[in-house]
């Protein structure tokens, strides 16, 4: 489901199997739904199986690599991985061509 908006900008590379969540449900009332909109940002590359939870925006040239769940912002230049994902290193911004 994508009710709260899923936005996916140029160039960004999705492997097999990776989920997008754009809602959930309130924790006091599970009948409720929360809305929180995902951004993928341009030349982001998704591993197989990655997970991205509500609320959550991935930077320009990050890569997350496979099995992780993004739980929170990724910034530009990084790979995160893991559950939940962290920052694993930063990118050489000069090395893109921007």
């Amino acid at each position: 489901m994508a009710r709260g908006g899923i936005t996916i900008e140029d160039g960004v590379q999705i492997a097999a199997n990776c989920r997008m969540l754009s809602n959930s449900h309130d924790p006091y009332d599970l009948q409720v739904l929360l809305c929180k909109p995902v951004l993928i940002k341009k030349d982001t590359w998704l591993g197989a199986r990655v997970t991205v939870l509500p609320g959550v925006c991935i930077g320009k040239h990050a890569i997350v690599g496979a099995a992780s769940v993004v739980t929170k912002d990724v910034p530009d230049y990084t790979v995160a991985v893991g559950n939940s994902a962290r920052i694993l290193k930063y990118l050489d911004k000069e090395k893109f061509n921007d």
